[in-house]
């Protein structure tokens, strides 16, 4: 078997079991690191198939805490990406396999063909890279989903009467303020099929193009509100306020009438990111990026939401 850097107890045995799930013959030729994820271990697979060659990728479920929390993830995925793959006209990866408690593979995976194109996070364009981005959610949450299909329903990840950002924050009192917000019920609306975590380091491009979404083990049914408002605090850390704004026109001209904006969205997202001290998320220094500083993340954050509160207030 070939030998690597990256090296998980278990990944020997993983490997042997993807190559199988692909051809029963199958040798493994290499095998890579991909960089962006942080919440698991994601590998290019190089296979030689006979005389052809495949690349394929694997995601290994090593987060202890979040199995404890969600231990069906990799059957989560799996569904995840054929509901997008059915329905969604957004390219996305084909599921091959997957091993929900690892007793195979010896620790939950989940195998899947490889896309075209790379991660981009500092675009020559900013405005056609947020119009795409648009573009392509809007097609994701225009998907006429089976809810039937998709058993996974949206749920919040932290509770806003518990928010406290005193320790960091410049303006305390206006997150509470947004907290109180937050825990007033949601704004009634449709719900369709999301991603759920939605943002730069999971869009792939090619030739200025979208070639792909990937990570969609948090897919599930939900408003549409919850991916636009993840993807935009995500810009606003990047990239600043002007690029959520700009992402955010982009959204709303390609869903046209099929979403109804409301800050409440914005402010639930907003607030799951504030649960803990800012800093420079890993996945984007992992892919290159530089000149990002915790003061930078803490300024952008308080800064964003004091644009909410005000969109809140006059009605918007």
């Amino acid at each position: 078997m070939v030998k690597h850097e990256h090296d998980h107890p278990m990944l020997q045995q993983a490997l042997i079991w993807a190559a199988a799930a692909v051809e029963p013959a199958a040798e493994v030729l290499a095998v890579k690191r991909l960089e962006g994820g942080v919440s698991s271990l994601v590998y290019e697979i190089l296979l030689q198939l006979g005389e052809a060659q495949r690349a394929v990728v694997l995601r290994l479920f090593n987060n202890e805490d979040w199995l404890r929390d969600e231990p069906e993830l990799a059957r989560h995925e799996a569904r995840s990406l054929r509901m997008a793959a059915k329905f969604a006209s957004v390219p996305t990866p084909e599921v091959i396999a997957f091993d929900e408690h690892g007793s195979v593979s010896g620790i939950p995976a989940v195998l899947m063909s490889r896309l075209a194109g790379e991660v981009v996070l500092a675009p020559p364009s900013m405005s056609r890279w947020l119009d795409h981005m648009g573009c392509a959610l809007a097609a994701i949450h225009q998907a006429e989903a089976d809810p039937g299909e998709m058993p996974w329903t949206y749920f919040r990840y932290c509770d806003g009467s518990k928010l406290d950002t005193s320790a960091w924050s410049s303006c305390p009192e206006q997150w509470q303020a947004a907290a109180a917000i937050v825990t007033q019920p949601e704004p009634a609306g449709p719900s369709c099929f999301i991603h759920r975590d939605y943002h730069p380091t999971n869009i792939l491009w090619e030739q200025d193009q979208v070639s792909g979404v990937v990570d969609w083990v948090n897919g599930c049914i939900g408003p549409a509100g919850v991916d636009v408002g993840h993807c935009r605090v995500n810009l606003v850390m990047l990239h600043g306020l002007e690029a959520a704004d700009e992402f955010l026109a982009a959204y709303c001209r390609h869903a046209g009438d099929a979403f109804a904006y409301d800050p409440y969205w914005d402010l639930v997202s907003l607030i799951d990111f504030a649960f803990w001290e800012p800093e420079v998320y890993g996945g984007w220094t992992a892919l290159g990026v530089t000149g990002l500083t915790r003061d930078l993340m803490i300024e952008r954050l308080d800064d964003y939401l004091l644009q909410l509160l005000r969109m809140k207030m006059e009605g918007g």
